[in-house]
């Protein structure tokens, strides 16, 4: 630990390890409101937001519990397919609200190519958001679909059922076949679509 008159404590947040405080003020500058993906063990969380001088302003949001809640959602609540629908939500949210550009936030979540953080991405611009963002980054429609999930479950199913059953107990409890998880994600897709077609987009508070 430094000392010496002239040492400061590092602000709280950067001592906790939550905020990169370099990486914020350069996000800050561009004067652009952030799209805020953060992926917990249990959800996802995306946020539009403007930073003030008085402190950030969330001008619209999503959370994966809402997926389940509202639309019908049974799979996990922070997979490839759940960011996807966060993001995308989020996006016609922000959409709706006249937010039409953003920058990304990933926080402190290692930006790798095709990771949940980009497919979260993906969805705010599928929903109309323009975002800066390298093709070579974001997820394929085969992962975004969870195409991969359903493969490996199908084949798994054929040899080891106990097994097919345990890993996928969450799954089979809410009335959902892993191999259908595809389709059930264009059902999802479809409801989330419907619903801002026939009406203004549904606030939702939810506590992350």
């Amino acid at each position: 630990m430094g000392r010496g008159p002239r040492y400061r404590v590092p602000l709280r947040r950067r001592r906790e390890g939550k905020t990169n405080y370099y990486k914020r003020f350069r996000l800050v500058k561009s004067g652009k409101p952030r799209l805020v993906v953060r992926i917990s063990n249990q959800y996802v969380w995306v946020q539009l937001v403007e930073a003030r001088i008085e402190g950030d302003r969330v001008l619209a949001a999503a959370h994966s519990r809402e997926l389940g809640k509202i639309y019908g959602w049974k799979g996990d609540g922070n997979n490839t397919c759940a960011a996807y629908l966060t993001g995308y939500l989020a996006g016609l949210r922000a959409v709706n609200k006249g937010v039409m550009e953003a920058i990304l936030d990933v926080g402190l979540h290692k930006p790798v190519s095709g990771s949940r953080v980009f497919a979260a991405l993906k969805g705010a611009l599928d929903a109309g958001v323009k975002i800066p963002y390298s093709d070579e980054i974001l997820p394929s429609d085969e992962r975004i679909k969870c195409e991969h999930v359903a493969s490996w479950a199908s084949g798994l199913k054929n040899e080891n059922e106990d097994l097919y059953k345990r890993l996928f107990s969450k799954y089979i409890e809410r009335g959902l076949e892993p191999e259908r998880l595809p389709e059930h994600f264009e059902e999802v897709l479809e409801r989330i679509r419907a619903s801002f077609s026939e009406k203004p987009a549904r606030e939702v508070e939810v506590k992350a």
